[in-house]
């Protein structure tokens, strides 16, 4: 590693890994600082869920080295155990026992003892504002619930690290919240939380910086806000009202685009937009201009990329394009870890 460890929860270099022909992580690294939430984004299938079961030890790299909590995965993978919490895609609570016994079950099986089982329960379910729903079965829960009661019971021992692969799969938008809440709750205490997602809403709200994974490999890595630069910074946007008047409105959209940029014209929305470098001055030009023209518009306005074009430039693919089942084939089930 050439990167100090002292700053880092997570570290990786050149990971390699295959399943039969097909090669899931193709020289990967990844530097995860500690305290912070990193997102690992990608296309299904692009790997991140293979990068997230070597880091946590549950299958063993074929080449390259990951170091996490300062101990090696591949020679000291106790070390790591004890360390970390992983929640898997899939829940792992016990679906006829109560909360507050999935809590305490787990406790014990992490060796905690009858007494501080009982008292780390209290603690998480207070955490994770499941008081209420302590003594009740999970089959009973929301999806959110559900989701707040695996992390949960990840926490059992307070990791160093914990690892989220598609927290929020198949949630409703008030469970996807509920988990969000939770997730930035954790880093507010100090966890690391290296979080896969293709849900580039969920990466944009929770990640302090982002890594985009395609094909084994990365792509790129940097804050949402500087992936997002990186593409063209701030856009005017303008919809004509009629859809004769478009020709004068891209001949005025023109004047402001930065770098001399053609307008992108969306005749059937009605909708001209370029790239600018003087947000306020282009937009108030444009607005005077059409204006004394006696040009109306349905709509103007000032935008900065999303997530979704950063993704789509960098990987000419959306993030939730069918995972290749020969990805998937002969991995092992996961579910939560901890130590």
């Amino acid at each position: 590693m050439t990167t100090g460890t002292s700053d880092y929860s997570v570290l990786a270099e050149g990971l390699r890994k295959s399943y039969g022909d097909k090669r899931a992580l193709d020289g990967f690294d990844l530097a995860v600082p500690r305290g912070s939430v990193y997102g690992l984004l990608g296309p299904n299938g692009a790997g991140k869920t293979t990068a997230v079961r070597i880091l946590s030890t549950l299958i063993r790299l074929d080449s390259g080295r990951a170091v996490v909590g300062g101990f090696d995965v591949w020679r000291e993978p106790r070390q790591v155990r004890r360390r970390i919490g992983l929640t898997g895609q899939n829940a792992a609570v016990d679906e006829i026992i109560t909360a507050r016994q999935n809590l305490e079950m787990f406790g014990r099986l992490f060796h905690l003892g009858s007494t501080r089982a009982r008292q780390r329960a209290v603690e998480l379910l207070e955490q994770f504002s499941l008081v209420e729903a302590a003594d009740k079965q999970p089959k009973d829960f929301s999806g959110g619930m559900r989701r707040r009661l695996d992390l949960a019971a990840s926490m059992i021992l307070a990791p160093e690290v914990l690892f989220l692969d598609e927290p929020t799969t198949g949630l409703d938008p008030r469970g996807r919240s509920e988990v969000w809440e939770a997730v930035r709750a954790l880093a507010a205490e100090g966890t690391t939380v290296l979080l896969t997602t293709h849900y580039l809403d969920e990466a944009d709200k929770l990640s302090d910086r982002i890594a985009v994974i395609d094909q084994g490999r990365n792509v790129t890595e940097d804050t949402p806000a500087g992936l997002k630069q990186a593409i063209g910074g701030d856009r005017i946007e303008v919809v004509a009202a009629e859809a004769a008047d478009l020709p004068e409105v891209v001949r005025t959209v023109a004047r402001v685009a930065a770098g001399g940029v053609e307008p992108e014209t969306d005749r059937e929305e009605r909708r001209v937009q370029a790239p600018v470098s003087e947000r306020v001055a282009a937009l108030t030009e444009v607005a005077r201009t059409l204006q004394d023209a006696g040009i109306a518009v349905a709509d103007i306005g000032l935008r900065r990329p999303t997530l979704d074009e950063v993704f789509l430039t960098l990987t000419g693919r959306t993030a939730g394009e069918k995972e290749s089942e020969a990805a998937n084939k002969n991995k092992p089930q996961e579910g939560v870890m901890a130590a």
